[in-house]
């Protein structure tokens, strides 16, 4: 079983309640952080001490106060350990229950399991550490389906980078010259159109700002 454990979590209520399945499975080293730039810190110091935690549990949303963080949430938290310590296993305990984006964290951050906060949270969670340490992942069961449902919709990286780019003010135009600084293909001003159509379609967006809205809201972008 993992020996040392880091919980990132801002909420002192839902930290007790991790703690509490730390101590079911025997789990004594544990540190606890309510910020994700401090959480960064002691990761990066373990590892560097040579004697690094082996699980990172992580809330996906944090609380904004007084102090100015680096790492807005637990995504970027996650994405940048990851980055630098990718044999790092984690766990996203979280109470976010869109499929594109629980997607987005197993396949772009590399996550190991997701387990929703709620009436089953601890108990899942239990068992999601247990899967984890033995290199299996874990999903929640009140997302499970919706992830592996073979009828939701796919979006490519294309896409995503059109929607993401309307989401920030850019014009069909300026969005086909970015697509060409970055090399992304096909770029025209056609094909852009053509991409905006379907999506709409799929959505059943009454134009490109409610489709804009709407992908934000599914958690594509």
């Amino acid at each position: 079983m993992f020996t040392k454990v880091l919980v990132a979590e801002d909420l002192k209520s839902i930290n007790h309640g991790v703690i509490s399945v730390l101590d079911k499975l025997n789990i004594k080293n544990r540190v606890d952080s309510q910020y994700c730039d401090d959480a960064y810190l002691k990761l990066k110091r373990s590892f560097m001490d040579g004697e690094p935690f082996q699980l990172l549990i992580t809330d996906l949303s944090f609380k904004q106060d007084y102090r100015n963080e680096e790492l807005k949430g637990g995504e970027e938290l996650i994405a940048k350990i990851k980055k630098e310590y990718p044999q790092l296993k984690v766990i996203a305990y979280s109470i976010e229950d869109r499929a594109q984006k629980i997607n987005s964290l197993f396949s772009q951050l590399k996550i190991d399991a997701y387990v929703c906060k709620g009436r089953k949270g601890l108990q899942e969670l239990e068992q999601a550490i247990l899967n984890v340490y033995n290199d299996e992942t874990f999903l929640s069961l009140e997302v499970k389906d919706a992830i592996s449902d073979p009828n939701q919709l796919e979006i490519d990286d294309l896409d995503l980078e059109i929607i993401s780019a309307l989401s920030k003010g850019l014009s069909q135009e300026q969005i086909s010259s970015l697509l060409k600084e970055k090399n992304m293909s096909p770029n025209s001003l056609s094909t852009i159109e053509k991409r905006l159509n379907k999506l709409r379609i799929q959505f059943q967006a009454n134009n490109v700002t409610h489709l804009v809205s709407m992908l934000k809201d599914l958690g594509f972008i």
